[in-house]
């Protein structure tokens, strides 16, 4: 689809030219003054703060001990200081912020590697320790840094070059070096071949690869045209991956690496083609994949969190208005343009090294700004049958479903589990996942508790959990969304090793401000089968009834035996988006049904 627009076009292939260079002092001076002045207090933080300092020894720890995060901290500070300096010197203009950009871009160019460590592996299947400089690979990251350094000159040009013509050479050489050369003549896994199921990486590496190598204006027409054919093979693979609903089976924190970064893939590709590509905007499946992470929404920073989701993401912004904008869903567009003013943190977000985006945030401000979303923001109930995601909500409530299987990327053993939330606060969770390390991506994955099925709301045989693999999945019996209640209906024995259990039929239901009921039936029955519930708030048993703190009460069917389980939090991300401990209920039946009620309407 993308391929043939690409192929089929016969103009001339532009520079990527986004927005206006700091010497557009008319542009930036005019941008709001509050937004300048943000950005202008975040350069001057940084004016007397060193560069964090990357070391050897640093980059080994990932495969000495499997440690990410002490790198990855220096490693993403040194990006967010430089694209903090450079936006400053945008958008002031005095060129007081020149001299703290130079020594960040040559910090950065002098790094041995841009992949991060946990990436450092090559098509052999070897992980070094060290990057091998005469074979640059392109990870997410190298690839970002590659777009920030590349809009860093394209925006700073005419001052850096005040300074010396050697800053800018710098740059375009270390991309060539790093980017161009190896794009256009080595495999890496994420550029996919056809039939290949890949992830978030292909539309991410390939948004950036766009970025920093569009943005050359020395590159001949027939560079052009390579790197445009291999890109939109690339995102051509990408759109395979995902059904025609546009769900991201990723969950909603990658939707923004996935989704937009294709996105922001096709406006690079559309700006450089005279809006050649316009016409993909109106495929289903891309107009599906837009409205993605307002559906998936619950309230505030919150989002039914499956897979390595953590259960508050960044809100809504230029690129959600824009992607929206784009395929004409002004519902969709009501939804960020709401949530982008109610943002506190628009100047360099958390979650984001990207300088581009910044670029856009700013750029797009004034237009959301004045866009009218003052309209009632509607979010549908909703089964997503590609990845079986069932989504229901009322005023005051929201119900998430994960059916589908255990082979998604970034797959948790979560199938047949539940999220609920009550008045935005959490009654029943889907933990997430703890900082990656080493152990996250290997062999050794669903030893880490946060990825098995016994911390997840499911049923466990005894000590027998959930597997991972395509075989491992859910049938789903029925789906119903037009009816009252609202309900799923399905059989999860197949999500279990065989033999575990002859059947095992989950059924919810969502009968709108008055109940929620979820029915487990298996067989046959066998001693020590237990229902996991995860909370944040301290359970009590009285009787039949399950007090969730004082936020909720569950009611089951006849007499159980609860067991609860504190669990205290050690790992630092998780502390940070639970606090200090979450709870296990092991609900253990007396017999092979086990159901529970919750009553919406009680008082």
């Amino acid at each position: 689809m993308i391929y043939e627009s690409v192929r089929k076009y016969e103009g001339e292939f532009k520079t990527f030219y986004p927005y206006s260079p700091a010497a557009d002092r008319g542009r930036w001076e005019n941008m709001n003054l509050c937004l300048r002045k943000k950005w202008i207090s975040l350069g001057e933080g940084y004016l007397n703060t060193e560069y964090p300092a990357l070391t050897a020894s640093g980059y080994m720890e990932f495969c000495n001990i499997g440690d990410r995060a002490g790198y990855e901290s220096g490693y993403f500070e040194r990006r967010r200081m430089l694209y903090a300096l450079v936006m400053a010197e945008c958008m002031e203009g005095k060129k007081r912020f020149l001299s703290k950009i130079t020594d960040g871009i040559f910090a950065i160019c002098e790094e041995s590697g841009w992949q991060l460590p946990a990436h450092n592996h090559y098509s052999t299947g070897v992980h070094y320790k060290l990057p091998d400089i005469a074979n640059p690979v392109m990870d997410l990251f190298a690839c970002e840094t590659a777009a920030g350094l590349s809009m860093a000159a394209y925006l700073l040009r005419e001052e850096l070059d005040g300074i010396s013509p050697f800053i800018c050479e710098r740059i375009r050489y270390e991309i060539k070096q790093r980017i161009l050369v190896p794009y256009l003549n080595r495999d890496f896994f994420w550029k996919g071949k056809p039939g290949q199921k890949v992830n978030n990486w292909t539309a991410w590496c390939t948004q950036n690869t766009l970025i920093a190598l569009l943005s050359d204006e020395d590159l001949t027409q027939d560079i052009r045209r390579q790197i445009l054919e291999q890109a939109a093979r690339s995102l051509d693979i990408f759109l395979d991956t995902y059904g025609e609903d546009g769900c991201c089976n990723e969950g909603a924190s990658y939707y923004r690496v996935a989704g937009l970064c294709l996105f922001n893939a096709l406006e690079v590709m559309n700006f450089v083609t005279d809006d050649a590509l316009k016409d993909i905007y109106r495929e289903n499946k891309v107009k599906n994949m837009a409205p993605y992470i307002l559906n998936v929404h619950i309230a505030e920073e919150y989002y039914a969190n499956f897979a390595d989701c953590a259960p508050a993401c960044e809100r809504a912004g230029a690129r959600e208005y824009l992607f929206a904008k784009r395929v004409g869903n002004e519902n969709m567009m009501r939804f960020a343009a709401k949530d982008f003013r109610e943002n506190k943190n628009t100047v360099l977000p958390r979650q984001s090294e990207n300088l581009f985006y910044f670029l856009q945030s700013v750029f797009t401000s004034d237009e959301i700004l004045a866009f009218d979303a003052s309209g009632e923001i509607s979010k549908p109930d909703i089964y997503y049958e590609s990845v079986g995601l069932f989504l229901a909500r009322d005023a005051e409530n929201f119900l998430a479903v994960k059916a589908g299987g255990n082979d998604d990327s970034h797959n948790h053993n979560d199938t047949g589990s539940i999220i609920y939330y009550k008045k935005a606060k959490p009654v029943l969770i889907d933990i997430g996942v703890e900082t990656y390390s080493r152990k996250t991506f290997s062999p050794e994955r669903y030893d880490i508790w946060t990825m098995q099925s016994a911390y997840h709301n499911v049923l466990t045989f005894g000590n027998i959990m959930q597997k991972a693999g395509a075989e491992y999945h859910a049938d789903v019996l029925d789906v119903a969304l037009k009816t009252d209640p609202v309900r799923i209906d399905m059989e999860l024995a197949g999500c279990y090793p065989l033999g575990t259990v002859s059947g095992y039929r989950r059924t919810v239901e969502f009968k709108k401000g008055k109940w929620i009921r979820v029915a487990d039936h298996f067989s046959p029955y066998a001693k020590g089968v237990f229902l996991t519930l995860m909370t944040v708030e301290k359970p009590r048993q009285q009787d039949n009834v399950l007090y969730i703190g004082e936020l909720e009460k569950l009611y089951f069917d006849g007499n159980v035996k609860a067991e609860i389980e504190e669990i205290e939090l050690s790992d630092t991300k998780l502390k940070k988006e639970w606090g200090r401990n979450l709870y296990r209920t092991k609900i253990y039946p007396a017999d092979s049904e086990i159901a529970f009620t919750v009553k919406l309407d009680e008082k």
